[in-house]
């Protein structure tokens, strides 16, 4: 089988997944709990992304004071709670980790 058949594929097959939720979705009728269930979803997501790489620093995890991604984290989270605007939240994180690395002397 070709690459170009393999991802052609692919894109139908994620394509026809989120199709049939949106046409699906109107014609299911899903209970309210299930629904406010479904509102967790992408802090759940989003975090167990995030908080790995957080605590982490060289595939090890690292709590201690001298990491500076957990310091820059914690001020995306205090901008993000403050002021609900994703660009500002990622422009002083990541201007905050640049920060603290400096400081900290840890690249």
């Amino acid at each position: 089988m070709s690459l170009w058949l393999v991802i052609l594929l692919a894109g139908l097959l994620t394509f026809g997944t989120r199709l049939s939720f949106i046409l699906l979705l109107d014609r299911l009728k899903i209970p309210a709990w299930f629904r406010r269930g479904l509102r967790f979803v992408p802090v759940a997501v989003l975090s167990a992304i995030i908080l790995p790489e957080l605590a982490s620093r060289n595939t090890v995890l690292d709590l201690s004071l001298r990491n500076p991604q957990l310091y820059a984290g914690a001020l995306a989270v205090l901008v993000a709670w403050r002021t609900r605007n994703v660009l500002l939240t990622i422009v002083i994180g990541m201007a905050a980790l640049l920060i603290f690395q400096a400081v900290l002397g840890m690249v």
